[in-house]
């Protein structure tokens, strides 16, 4: 569903109460919002000059009337007014929270609800400019290749974009680090703590570390902006504790629960603590930050959905499709869908900004598929190749479609990056894949935004 917002758009309506407002007729010198066209999401604002409310909501030309799909801000705590009678003011705003220019950076400081920046970027991309330069198709047939690594005998999953543009491969069973650099050099680095499936993912923290996410690690270990590597105090240890982490609003960064009975987390004082989920029966296997602040986890065996909202709350809601080893990893769309990527499920599941999970055809599934998912500059999903023998990936229209890689073998790759010269990486999971594979955009220019499935999604 495209976004879009126009200018001096303010109409009258006489609704009431907390539901779908019916638009009345344009102040004079002002467009209806006819403009914003049948079916399109903008941003609101409601007012009686007296309660307020700013919001996210979709224009409908029959019935002439516009949905309240999300509330940024109001005077009502934030929450919907429940209007009275009388006349109110509908028209087209830029809330606070959606500023120009403020597409995901590498600290991850801007993911929150800027859909008017995605929106921004994506009406850029189809008009072939970036600051003002042209830039090529950005279509991926024919840019897929390979490239080498440093260290292949052990392996990683997921990997973290590091503000000086390396790569942090997360080590899993690896002895030691991996990284390629903004240049893609590929090379490796002492590690503090090693031990057997140790780590699963990585997030990068507002501070600049990388910390790698515990899986059976006894300790946390992380890599500072200078390269430095450390190891620290964990509250929770236990077998396939923890898989994939995410950066909250607030700085803290969580780890997602895979058996692990509790959640736990690291605060940007550098505290680590525990704190209680809803559910624990069957796991969840990576996260991604909703658009409202809501980190969601991604159910792999785990029969409800799980999230905990920007306040700390922790509630569960219910799925459509439910089983074992089902999905690994999520990305945000540009619309603020939230796609779980699929890893053995056998078909695609989805969150829509105002909540409702739905499922989704996929073209092709096999067994241990996909591993993780990356957003390329032109709002498609690239879903990162496991055992897959081809590529997959969903474009902002919602089309899935297939491509064809250049390498391919049984459990080659876990997780992926987004580089800010526009490539995708595919993390080398080690001692399968020998070799390294990416996705260029064709992007003469470098965007000058990042973002990785593993930070704040996986």
């Amino acid at each position: 569903m495209p976004y879009v917002v126009k200018d001096r758009v303010k109409v009258t309506s006489t609704t009431v109460g907390t539901g779908t407002f019916t638009l009345g007729a344009a102040f004079v010198g002002f467009q209806s919002f006819a403009a914003i066209g049948d079916g399109n999401q903008t941003y609101y604002c409601i007012t009686d000059d007296i309660d307020w409310e700013v919001g996210i909501g979709t224009y409908t030309a029959s019935g002439t009337t516009l949905s309240r799909d999300t509330v940024l801000e109001s005077s009502n705590s934030n929450n919907k007014v429940n209007w009275g009678v009388g006349t109110k003011n509908v028209f087209c705003t830029y809330p606070a929270d959606a500023t120009e220019g403020t597409v995901p950076t590498a600290d991850d400081s801007s993911v929150d609800t800027n859909l008017y920046a995605w929106a921004n970027l994506k009406k850029n991309l189809d008009a072939g400019v970036i600051n003002g330069a042209p830039y090529n198709n950005n279509s991926t047939t024919g840019m897929i290749s390979t490239f080498s690594v440093a260290y292949t005998t052990s392996n990683f999953i997921g990997g973290v974009l590091a503000a000086n543009g390396d790569i942090n491969f997360v080590p899993h069973s690896a002895v030691v680090g991996q990284k390629i650099s903004s240049t893609g050099t590929a090379s490796t680095y002492s590690l503090v703590y090693t031990i057997s499936s140790a780590y699963a993912g990585g997030v990068l923290a507002a501070n600049g570390d990388t910390h790698f996410v515990p899986f059976s690690a006894a300790v946390g270990q992380k890599v500072n902006s200078s390269g430095v590597v450390s190891t620290y105090s964990l509250v929770r240890t236990e077998a396939s504790a923890y898989a994939g982490g995410v950066l909250a609003p607030n700085g803290e960064v969580h780890f997602i629960p895979l058996n692990a009975p509790v959640g736990q987390k690291i605060s940007t004082a550098g505290v680590v603590s525990t704190y209680s989920l809803v559910s624990t029966s069957g796991g969840y296997y990576g996260g991604v930050l909703a658009p409202n602040g809501d980190i969601h986890f991604v159910p792999t065996t785990a029969s409800v959905g799980q999230k905990i909202s920007a306040a700390g709350v922790v509630s569960t809601y219910s799925l459509v499709y439910t089983g074992t080893n089902l999905y690994r990893g999520a990305s945000l769309l540009p619309n603020g869908e939230i796609h779980f990527m699929p890893y053995s499920a056998a078909v695609g599941q989805k969150i829509s900004l105002s909540g409702t999970v739905s499922t989704y055809s996929l073209v092709y599934t096999t067994s241990t598929a996909y591993f993780g998912g990356v957003l390329a500059p032109n709002g498609d999903i690239h879903f990162v190749p496991h055992s897959a023998n081809r590529g997959q990936k969903i474009s902002f229209a919602g089309t899935v479609s297939t491509y064809s890689l250049v390498y391919t073998t049984s459990g080659a790759y876990s997780g992926g990056v987004l580089t800010p010269n526009g490539e995708i990486y595919f993390i080398l999971n080690g001692g399968t894949a020998n070799q390294g594979q990416k996705i260029s955009t064709n992007i003469t220019r470098p965007i000058g935004y990042c973002l990785s499935s593993f930070f704040n999604k996986f």
